[in-house]
């Protein structure tokens, strides 16, 4: 899960910084939930293995993957004109939990949503992260199920 997390993050990465494509501010909250999961395995990967953690783990994954989803939901249904609502141009996030002036270079908005670039297999990027966030969700269900039954 850390690896996924991390390799989403390098794409992300890559379509900024390489091809220029700026990300807008509900592409920043995706990234957020990203790095959510991402931080949460990294902890479960050195902290000690008992029950409970596992489950909050799981649970905080599956919260992660789930936001990740509504997140690239929302951004999918604005692209393509079938949504209520807008995007801004700053992140809005409270003063107490500014990343964007934190680590600009990874949570600083710089774009209107619009439409988002095509990756594999013809899927626009927020298609891709709808499909990234089932999988997320799937996964920590599937990992809380096999924990349960121990």
């Amino acid at each position: 899960m850390a690896f996924f997390g991390a390799a989403l993050l390098g794409v992300a990465l890559y379509y900024q910084y390489a091809l220029g494509d700026e990300p807008c501010q509900v592409c920043i909250h995706a990234r957020l939930w990203v790095v959510a999961f991402t931080f949460i395995a990294l902890i479960m990967l050195i902290a000690p293995q008992t029950s409970l953690l596992r489950v909050l783990g799981n649970l905080g994954v599956l919260i992660a993957g789930a936001g990740l989803f509504e997140r690239a939901r929302y951004l999918y249904r604005l692209e393509n004109g079938i949504g209520d609502g807008s995007c801004q141009f700053q992140l809005g996030m409270p003063d107490w939990f500014s990343v964007d002036r934190w680590m600009p270079w990874l949570f600083e908005v710089r774009n209107l949503c619009s439409f988002t670039p095509e990756m594999l297999f013809g899927l626009s990027m927020a298609e891709t992260l709808m499909g990234a966030g089932i999988g997320v969700c799937v996964l920590a269900l599937w990992t809380a199920t096999l924990d349960l039954r121990r």
